[in-house]
């Protein structure tokens, strides 16, 4: 005699499987904060040249910020990081954050560098004093 064991065939996936709200609600934000970005970044491009400075600069850091928002929504929820402990969270995002903080260092320094060698940083007199 076999014993066989029988497994249910599924045939459809049902309507709406369970824990999928907090997925769902995750891409209406990502949706909202899209069209947000992308309505700040039209808006600056049509009105190229008819803003102020000011205003412009603080439409390109809020439009950072929501991209942040994005990342922090996009690793928590897609990439499980929310649901962790806190020493692993630390662990990733220390690590991230010393990075970022390198690059920010190194273009500083880069452009820093830059405008001292285009000055020759004081070490030769200008060529229009070498005529007097």
């Amino acid at each position: 005699m076999s014993s066989q064991i029988s497994s249910p065939e599924i045939t459809h996936a049902p309507e709406h499987a369970p824990g999928t709200s907090r997925i769902w609600r995750t891409f209406w934000v990502l949706s909202l904060l899209t069209i947000i970005e992308l309505g700040l970044g039209y808006f600056l491009y049509f009105q190229h040249g008819h803003l102020s400075y000011a205003f412009t600069l603080s439409t390109k850091l809020l439009i950072a910020a929501l991209t942040l928002a994005k990342a922090y929504y996009i690793v928590s929820i897609f990439m499980h990081l929310g649901d962790e402990i806190r020493n692993m969270i630390m662990t990733i995002i220390v690590p991230l954050m010393l990075f970022i903080w390198f690059i920010a260092a190194f273009l500083l320094d880069g452009n820093s560098w830059k405008n001292l060698r285009n000055t020759d940083a004081g070490s030769r007199p200008n060529k229009t004093e070498q005529h007097h």
